[in-house]
């Protein structure tokens, strides 16, 4: 589950709810410090904390603004002067600190975005879509090559996986509330729900919490062709490594000759 408030700490939640992680904090911590990886996660980190502390500052400022509007609202004169004074100068900065805001929000989509540019699942599949002109039949066969398709179908059968969008520049991601478990690329879900293997709730919002992915009958019976079709290729494999039984012949061979005894000549 997302440990993080998101009215109070909205980068850090936003980067637990995109990656799938519980402490954004450790993000970086599997990395060397030379790996390109630890400095894009690093700035992950660093941005995440610093759209925090920018909603921190509008919150108090817009608490303050609100305060000041109070005795505007009663329609008290002599304190509604006072107010008005002070509202010239709060309003354009509370405007200040929302342009700020967005500007970390901003900056935090493109740090995630470049971290899992990075992660070799995604520099995989920027390959496939670069060469996929080159392919024959569909433009995003690449989103479901290889166990990708088998992966997101066990993951939605879990229960929980939502495809989101993200408040500023509607990037999809997929999100399951628990931050524990590797989440499908979105791609692959679009792709298999084009395909009529998945079901997705557009009657939820795509925003918060997201809409809820569940497989349809054909994404059932695909699961369970996926699964016999392993469990076949896994049970070959295992006769094939298993030992030679012995034969009669070998039996025979292994057993000593008994000796030919000779009647006497009389």
């Amino acid at each position: 589950m997302n440990p993080y408030d998101p009215n109070t700490e909205p980068g850090t939640h936003f980067v637990a709810d995109t990656l799938g992680i519980s402490n954004v904090n450790m993000l970086n911590a599997t990395y060397r410090p030379a790996d390109p990886l630890y400095r894009a996660s690093t700035r992950v980190i660093a941005s995440a904390y610093e759209l925090n502390e920018r909603h921190d500052r509008v919150t108090v400022a817009a608490k303050d603004a609100l305060r000041l509007f109070e005795p505007i609202g009663r329609g008290e004169l002599g304190r509604a002067r006072v107010s008005y004074a002070l509202l010239r100068t709060s309003i354009p900065k509370l405007g200040e600190l929302l342009t700020k805001q967005g500007r970390a929000y901003d900056q935090l989509i493109d740090a995630v975005s470049a971290y899992q540019r990075l992660q070799p699942e995604h520099s995989t599949t920027n390959s496939h879509e670069a060469n996929r002109e080159q392919r024959s039949g569909r433009d995003d066969d690449w989103a479901i090559e290889g166990d990708r398709q088998l992966k997101a179908l066990e993951v939605v059968e879990l229960g929980g996986l939502r495809l989101c969008r993200t408040a500023i520049g509607e990037e999809p991601y997929l999100s399951d509330g628990t931050g524990r478990r590797p989440q499908p690329l979105p791609s692959t879900v679009r792709r298999m729900v084009a395909d009529g293997l998945l079901h997705q709730d557009t009657s939820e919002n795509p925003h918060r919490p997201g809409q809820l992915l569940s497989l349809t009958s054909h994404g059932e019976a695909a699961l369970r062709a996926a699964r016999t079709a392993t469990s076949r290729v896994s049970a070959a494999l295992g006769r094939s490594h298993a030992p030679a039984s012995p034969g009669p012949l070998a039996n025979s061979a292994a057993r000593p000759a008994t000796p030919t005894v000779r009647n006497p000549a009389r």
